[in-house]
């Protein structure tokens, strides 16, 4: 420290750091003059004084062994524990090399604030709070062209490589285009749109600095995956007493009753984009660190894509594993636990290294001392962060092989390479394994109408056409027609079988190609007319098979809600007794 003190001086503030590696687990001297809690107390105030940073990395030493005195780690835990308390000084503890490895940090980012203003809780109350950022991805170092074209002896040379654009009007002339007779165009359908500068800048929002808040919320609305960018943290100003105690008292409350906040930020004047966002609440369990908020952007409706999944809920028990497929795959989870409750957690990432970026420095230095150097192995540590833990592996793989053998998988000889596959879930209640899966050939595709011998295969070759904007409504159209002459026409089980296997395909079909209300509308008239026409055994077809109207649980664009999808059943007509 005193070396520290000597060569960098007060100019240096802040810059002066020591790292200190231990295991904690030997004796310190008692010193000459006082305690040694005096004496670690009188050294942390002499760092804080000169603005000397301390990182003291612990590796937990084995309890276990007669060599450790459990007594000399709680006192060394302690003393530790004092310069925390009194300087700039942070303790980590771990039990790994690949921890240790994590632990050291070579270069710290000064942390810079994104935003400083006020967080507007209405016209008439403003807390004053800065921003951070929390997490941000570090990324590979760019790399710029090199020009050795400059002389060996101009010690002043750049060596930059600088591009310039000429812009003309064809290939075959020479004349350039000046920056004025420019102008940027956008694609709109088949026509591109000129837009001046001016015309750019008059689109701009016109946006003001600051943070407002929109409303509370029960932080079950706001999903996991809604976060879409870094994580920044809203800290109180600390000159401020009435902003800490105001942050302090709106996060504990809703930490207590398990509400978000959703807010409205500009992080700087002129800013072309609005941005809402969700404040979490962050209360803090150390007296010096204030409560805060965490920070995280939400998604507007043009940045969410819908996956319309079938629910869980609604597959039949073939498709759900059994008491003894769940007990395996719950073991397999608990085998793999990165973090068992005695040791620590594995992987954990404050204390993982990126090895691509370690990698790359690694090369790097080796470069810079011969540009003949060879790309070294991949270290035994950073394996252990892009593959299993083999000491993992060996002691799980009864329990691996069990879960393969648990779950069988056979190739479905039906598919073919040719073909576009769309799992999808089967109408509710009905159990005919070869109704799982819709498979559209590519190699049919000139197939433009739906005959009377294959229906569903026409069907399905003229729906998946993309030559045309036309052609899925025109096969639901034509397959609908089909299916109301086979209901007509039909006089026997065999009619009636080909009608319930044309309808099926088409609520596949719908679902696919999210077209719910065309099947839910068809088959209400379907319903109707098998009641004028006295079709009783064509709706004993639909009562076996259970068919049900397209919810919103399998397409979103569907206005039938779930509970009124799974009521509604085609009734049969009672049968009159002779």
């Amino acid at each position: 420290m005193d070396m520290l003190i000597k060569k960098y001086g007060a100019a240096e503030r802040g810059k002066k750091r020591l790292c200190l590696i231990t295991n904690a687990a030997c004796p310190t001297k008692d010193p000459f003059e006082g305690t040694k809690d005096e004496q670690v107390s009188a050294i942390a105030a002499k760092m804080a004084a000169e603005g000397i940073k301390m990182e003291s990395i612990v590796m937990k030493a084995d309890t276990s062994s007669v060599d450790v005195d459990e007594k000399i780690i709680e006192e060394n835990d302690h003393l530790l524990s004092l310069l925390s308390t009194n300087a700039i000084a942070k303790t980590v503890y771990v039990e790994s090399p690949l921890s240790l490895l994590g632990s050291l940090k070579t270069r710290r980012v000064a942390p810079v604030t994104l935003f400083r203003g006020d967080l507007e809780i209405n016209p008439s109350m403003k807390i004053k709070v800065w921003v951070y950022k929390k997490v941000a991805e570090e990324r590979l170092p760019t790399l710029q062209m090199y020009s050795d074209k400059a002389p060996p002896s101009d010690k002043f040379a750049k060596h930059e490589v600088k591009i310039d654009y000429d812009y003309k009007a064809t290939e075959e002339t020479s004349e350039v285009l000046a920056p004025e007779e420019r102008i940027k165009g956008f694609r709109y359908g088949p026509h591109v749109i000129p837009i001046s500068p001016d015309e750019m800048e008059t689109l701009k929002f016109k946006t003001e600095k600051g943070m407002k808040l929109l409303g509370f919320t029960d932080a079950s609305n706001i999903l996991r995956h809604y976060y879409m960018k870094d994580v920044n943290i809203v800290v109180p100003d600390s000159s401020k007493e009435k902003s800490v105690i105001a942050v302090s008292a709106i996060a504990r409350e809703m930490k207590q009753s398990n509400k978000v906040a959703i807010v409205r930020c500009v992080w700087r004047n002129g800013q072309g984009n609005v941005v809402v966002g969700v404040l979490t609440p962050n209360v803090s369990e150390r007296d010096d660190t204030p409560d805060s908020f965490y920070f995280n952007v939400l998604p507007f409706a043009e940045d969410i894509r819908e996956f319309p999944f079938p629910s869980f809920s609604r597959f039949p028990t073939s498709w759900k594993p059994d008491e003894q497929q769940q007990a395996v795959a719950d073991n397999l989870v608990k085998m793999l636990d990165l973090a068992p409750s005695p040791k620590e957690e594995v992987l954990k990432p404050e204390l993982t290294p990126n090895p691509v970026l370690q990698r790359f420095y690694e090369y790097l230095e080796l470069k810079s001392r011969s540009t003949d150097a060879a790309l070294p192995p991949m270290d035994e540590a950073f394996k252990r962060i892009m593959e299993q833990d083999p000491e993992l592996s060996s002691n799980t793989k009864s329990i691996m092989d069990t879960f393969r053998g648990s779950f069988e998988v056979k190739e479905n000889p039906k598919l073919r390479k040719a073909s576009k596959r769309m799992l999808r879930d089967k109408p509710s209640g009905s159990d005919d394994e070869d109704n799982r899966m819709i498979t559209y050939n590519a190699n049919e595709n000139n197939v433009d109408t739906v005959g009377d011998a294959n229906p569903v295969q026409d069907f399905e070759a003229m729906i998946s056409r993309r030559d045309g904007n036309d052609w899925i409504n025109k096969a639901i159209s034509e397959l609908k027609k089909r299916i109301v002459k086979l209901v007509e026409d039909s006089t026997t089980d065999e009619g009636g079988d080909k009608a319930l296997e044309c309808l099926l395909a088409l609520r596949k079909a719908c679902v696919l190609e999210q077209e719910p209300k065309q099947f839910n509308e068809f088959l209400n008239h379907l319903h109707e007319l098998c009641q004028e026409r006295k079709l009783s055994h064509f709706l004993e077809h639909f009562t076996s098979k259970k068919i049900t109207m397209i919810p919103k649980s399998e397409a979103p664009d569907s206005d039938v809600p779930d509970e009124e999808a799974g009521d509604f059943t085609v009734k049969q007509e009672p049968k009159l007794e002779s």
